[in-house]
């Protein structure tokens, strides 16, 4: 792909401090850049604690985990996100228990949590799906009424915030992600937040393998090791350092795409009032599948990679749910396409990628009810001579 949808920005300070690690022999789960990223961080988003893990998904583990979920308890989760949410939740022996999304953030609904507490529901997992934060107020409100916990699944918004407070720091406890097309990056990595400092020092003890922390070699508890490395976490540190320039590129690169597609039959995810938006990816959705399928092959024969929204979890054959519907996560996921989103973007790209999607769409407006094979056979000079 020229355009690929996303890639990290590594520099010279990722280097030098990888170096520092690799000249100091101290490689693995100790050394100096562990406890400085954990106190970046920390200060970053305006939380007491965090615990750095190797990746995002152990992370939301521990987080349930550190809260005491198992069998036999429930947590709430959307549909409509990444699969580590929801596999994070059956780890522990708890069972997912799905909700629709608002159509307009693409958010989890509140109206639709609010329905799907029981007695055995023991927590909340909010998911700031593609940087957008999800409605904190209503969702503490809930949270507070009927004694649950709020786990936050930060692992696309870091940065993002809600009426001035960043997320992660709302919750009860919550968990980001490091992967390679992170906003932030230590290439695989995570993080567990949170203020409550009986939460942290279960998630340190489960993290270390369940070391006693004043017996060497003695384990209390069954633990894991969920330990980030310290070249991880120097690579971490560094990225922190630019993490405000990094956010603000990204805006920057979703006003140029809200720009740039204004006018055409697309819809973008819509910002709510009183929060502050990363983007981790810029996201649209067309009016059909049909023409999401055919616009993504368009601009891949072009060049440029896109991705699909998540499909449902509740669809896929661990997780389904029987007869119930969720109507807007599956219009969604039917419909989005998540456009190159990464810092390094110009605007010459972004006008690049809006004219091949101005072509397609305005071109292919009048196949709404094609079948994509359709649409292929019926104009393959469109597409050769777009390519």
């Amino acid at each position: 792909m020229n355009i690929p949808v996303y890639k990290p920005t590594l520099g010279e300070k990722e280097k030098q401090y990888v170096m520092n690690c690799l000249d100091s022999s101290w490689i693995s789960s100790k050394g100096e850049y562990i406890s400085l990223f954990e106190k970046g961080f920390s200060n970053a988003i305006g939380v007491n604690h965090s615990a750095s893990v190797c990746n995002g998904t152990v992370a939301l583990h521990l987080a349930l985990l550190a809260l005491g979920i198992s069998a036999g308890d429930e947590v709430i989760v959307p549909t409509l996100t990444y699969i580590a949410s929801v596999n994070a939740i059956k780890y522990t022996g708890a069972k997912p228990v799905f909700v629709d999304s608002l159509s307009d953030t693409w958010q989890m609904d509140p109206d639709d949590v609010k329905r799907k507490i029981t007695s055995k529901t023991k927590a909340i997992m909010v998911v700031h799906l593609y940087g957008h934060p999800c409605n904190m107020d209503a969702i503490m409100s809930i949270s507070k009424k009927f004694n649950l916990y709020v786990v936050e699944d930060c692992a696309e918004a870091f940065g993002s915030s809600y009426k001035e407070k960043k997320v992660g720091g709302i919750g009860h406890v919550s968990a980001f992600s490091f992967f390679g097309n992170k906003t932030i990056t230590t290439g695989e990595g995570g993080m567990l937040c949170t203020n409550d400092p009986e939460i942290y020092k279960r998630a340190f003890h489960l993290k270390g393998q369940g070391l006693a922390p004043d017996r060497q070699y003695w384990h209390d508890v069954i633990g894991y090791n969920y330990r980030m490395t310290n070249i991880c976490a120097a690579i971490g540190l560094a990225q922190l350092e630019r993490a405000e320039e990094f956010i603000a590129k990204k805006q920057q690169i979703a006003k140029w795409y809200s720009e740039e597609l204004a006018g055409l039959p697309i819809e973008m995810q819509k910002d709510a009032p009183d929060i502050s938006n990363t983007y981790w990816m810029v996201s649209i959705l067309t009016p059909t599948q049909t023409q999401r399928d055919g616009l993504r092959k368009h601009l891949e024969i072009n060049g440029v990679e896109t991705r699909p929204l998540f499909f449902p979890v509740h669809e896929m054959p661990m997780y389904l749910s029987g007869s119930e519907a969720f109507p807007v996560a599956e219009d969604l996921s039917l419909r989005g396409i998540n456009l190159p989103s990464y810092p390094e973007l110009t605007l010459e790209n972004v006008k690049f990628i809006a004219c091949k999607i101005r072509n397609f769409l305005l071109e292919f407006k009048e196949y709404k009810e094609c079948t994509l094979d359709e649409v292929f056979c019926a104009t393959p000079q469109f597409f050769k001579a777009n390519k």
